[in-house]
């Protein structure tokens, strides 16, 4: 078979897996195939036979089937069989089983572990079977940090704590937890109170080789350097690096020097050939294999380290052989291997990345070069690899994220240099340290300036205004469309020199949708996260109305605010009430700048540092907000009205039982469309004052009210149950979690 129809084959394989979010995925691969097999040869008279085309297709419609059926379904002893209802109240369990992972540190400053189950029971003590089969599994486990001191892979343990099932995204363009799980074969979660040790032996692992190169590295050098250098040779999942580090990273648009790569393996490679060109290709070859394998061991089985592996693998070979490497074609065949190990990675970010990364390096630095033939010949490639590289992960990022890094070229260029030197030092104080502790800490302490010298780098364009600027995520069709404008770059040369052409295109595709969207917006999103928070967004202005603590603040609110493409809150109000931990407007406005502040009352804003001085609303005071007005009828209790262009929304806080009885002769409450508040009991007369035509819960309702509501025709909705809740004066509401319950409103 020709180059040209392994190409095809491949493809076929790869596009199949593509179409699996599409029922008929497959189906369309293989008429494509089958189309091409009887039309191809009338335009491309050197095309393949008719055969290759053919069986493309039917490699697609066989990828599809393969996905699904390497898909992980739990078996009927699945221990998230044993997990009730959410209504039904939460009860305590044990659970004996053998650690499968080094705990590592949460953002919520806890242990996070994967624990295979061997043995079930509530903590009454009463043992629970599913199928009368004792249960099995793997859990996802989060304990208090003390509780996984000294914990090991393959020791017995036996948590105590809730299990839980995970929940998919409750927020618009949230993280998918429970897809997440699934892919790693994991249906059910745990949040571990106690952990006790029955078994103390664990066993050998290349986890025992990872702590100890950290440990070495950190010894001399401190923390957090340390554990950056550790983090670029080992990987970012392999190490406790502080969080707040890895975010400054992201932000500076360096989040790939964390993650053990192309560019480890290359060093690598290139250090052990240069050290053993006075032998023979075979001594080369094998030194080769051995440290490829030594860096997939310690950096583990990931995706990225896999796709290095296996290029370098190939670039071995070919020394051995005496021939010519084609770098396409052996990024294309990796792909394909990785992919039939294991066809779910198609949809794992960091393999995408790593692949377009690569691609963007092979068929956009030699030309790029040649435009840079202005500068001096070893400077010209410094500048070209990290704008080829930038150019072909960005339309994915878009789409992902929703976020560009503008500083991002002239970081890498900076900082290549620092990363190759921590990168080549911190490899040679890893194996110093397997030979001798101590000398793995003296050569990682000599790393000591480069690495602050980094950090300093880092720190500074990560605080630069504009580091992270959110644009919005982009649909999947522009994406493609993005990617189409590199591919005809790269192949056609009409394109290739009139590259800025393809260069204005793809910023009207990028600029000219997201600003008409916004002018045209107009949306209300309450969001799903435990407490009363709602995003008014209206012609390109935004208004927050609370953030909860700085935990939901960071998980929820900015995350969404981001992909949504806001880069600063127009009006913000602070009405957040009981809050046991710190508010998060510090949190928020570390990264948005915030124009206009209301606060309720001084507790709202009590311990949060603000560099804008809020404005405090007494009761009876309006702030406008747009074209929309914010009332304050009372602060103690809450009591709140929001009048729309179209509606009147009213928001009651946390009502005291004793307090509604008074409230409607203290408050005249006009009616109102739309009701918000807790979900805890109201009195019938509250109801019958406000009459509304959709009433929203924060949290779980009660059942009396909410019965009270749906006898009267009311629409409801609870945020926890249903995952937060959009509204829009054309499509009214709609939820994250569809629930089978709720149709969507009329209004």
């Amino acid at each position: 078979m020709t180059a040209t129809g392994t190409i095809i084959l491949c493809l076929g394989y790869v596009l199949g897996l593509f179409l699996t979010k599409f029922a008929w995925g497959g189906y369309a691969v293989l008429v494509l195939g089958v189309g091409l097999s009887l039309s191809v040869k009338r335009v491309w008279r050197a095309a393949p036979k008719r055969w290759v085309w053919l069986l493309a297709g039917i490699l697609g419609l066989f990828a599809t089937f393969y996905f699904q059926l390497r898909m992980p379904q739990p078996a009927a002893t699945e221990v998230s069989h044993l997990i009730p209802p959410a209504e039904v109240p939460k009860q305590e369990w044990l659970v004996t089983g053998e650690m499968d992972s080094v705990p590592q540190l949460t953002r919520s400053q806890k242990a996070q572990f994967w624990l295979t189950v061997r043995h079930v029971e509530s903590a009454s003590g009463e043992v629970q079977y599913v199928d009368e089969k004792a249960p099995t599994g793997t859990l996802y486990v989060t304990v208090p940090l003390l509780q996984a001191t000294g914990l090991y892979p393959g020791q017995l343990v036996k948590v105590m704590g809730g299990l839980y099932l995970p929940q998919p995204a409750t927020n618009p363009g949230g993280f998918d937890f429970q897809a997440y799980l699934r892919q790693e074969g994991c249906f059910a979660g745990m949040k571990g109170q106690t952990v006790e040790v029955v078994d103390a032996r664990s066993r050998w692992g290349w986890w025992q080789i990872r702590q100890a190169v950290v440990r070495s590295q950190i010894r001399w050098l401190g923390s957090p350097a340390g554990a950056l250098v550790s983090s670029m040779v080992l990987g970012s999942r392999g190490v406790d690096l502080p969080f707040d580090l890895k975010d400054q990273f992201a932000r500076a648009g360096l989040a790939h020097a964390l993650a053990a790569s192309g560019f480890q393996s290359s060093l690598i490679l290139g250090v052990v050939l240069s050290l053993t060109r006075r032998f023979s290709a075979k001594v080369q070859f094998l030194a080769g294999i051995v440290s490829l394998f030594v860096f997939v061991g310690l950096t583990g089985v990931q995706p990225a380290v896999l796709r290095a592996a296996l290029m370098g693998f190939g670039g071995l070979v070919a020394l051995v052989m005496v021939r010519k490497v084609k770098p396409l074609g052996g990024l294309l065949v990796t792909g394909v291997l990785l992919l039939l190990f294991n066809p779910l990675w198609i949809w794992n970010l960091g393999f995408q990345l790593s692949f377009l990364a690569t691609m963007g390096l092979m068929v956009t630095v030699p030309p790029l070069t040649k435009q840079l033939d202005w500068m001096p010949s070893a400077i010209a490639p410094l500048f070209a690899v990290p704008i080829a590289a930038y150019l072909w992960t960005l339309p994915l990022q878009l789409q992902a994220f929703g976020v560009l890094s503008p500083y991002s070229v002239v970081v890498n260029l900076i900082t290549t240099p620092l990363i190759s030197i921590l990168s080549i030092g911190g490899m040679a104080s890893a194996l110093a340290a397997l030979v001798w502790s101590p000398a793995g800490s003296a050569i990682a302490w000599l790393l000591k300036y480069p690495t602050q010298a980094l950090m300093l780098v880092v720190d500074g364009f990560s605080r630069l205004p504009g580091n992270a600027y959110a644009v919005g995520t982009i649909s999947v069709f522009i994406m493609i469309a993005l990617y189409s404008l590199l591919g005809l770059t790269w192949l056609q040369p009409w394109w290739r020199k009139r590259w800025w052409v393809a260069l204005l295109m793809a910023i009207g595709l990028v600029v000219i949708p997201a600003w008409q969207a916004k002018a045209a917006l107009f949306r209300v999103t309450l969001l799903a996260a435990g407490q009363p928070i709602m995003v008014i967004q209206e012609a390109g202005r935004t208004t927050l109305i609370n953030t909860g603590d700085v935990s939901t603040a960071g998980f929820a609110v900015l995350p969404f605010l981001q992909k949504t493409g806001v880069n600063e809150i127009t009006w913000a109000i602070a009405a957040d009430q009981s809050l046991r931990k710190p508010s998060g407007w510090g949190k928020i406005a570390e990264r948005l700048a915030i124009k206009r502040l209301y606060a309720v009352n001084e507790d709202a804003m009590q311990g949060v540092s603000m560099t804008v001085k809020p404005t405090l609303l007494e009761s009876g005071q309006t702030a406008s907000i747009g074209s929309s007005q914010f009332k304050l009828h009372s602060t103690e209790p809450l009591i709140a009205e929001l009048r729309l262009p179209t509606q009147t929304w009213i928001w009651l806080g946390n009502l005291p039982s004793e307090q509604q009885g008074t409230l409607l002769k203290t408050h005249g409450l006009p009616e109102a469309h739309v009701l918000w508040w807790s979900g805890k009991r109201l009195e019938a007369t509250i109801l019958e004052a406000l009459h509304p035509n959709v009433a929203i819960a924060t949290s779980q309702i009660h059942p009396q009210t909410e019965a009270q509501l749906r006898q009267r025709g009311t629409q409801v909705y609870a945020i926890e149950r249903d995952g937060a809740l959009q509204w829009n004066p054309d499509s009214g509401f709609k939820t994250s979690l569809e629930s089978q319950e709720n149709a969507p409103s009329a209004l």
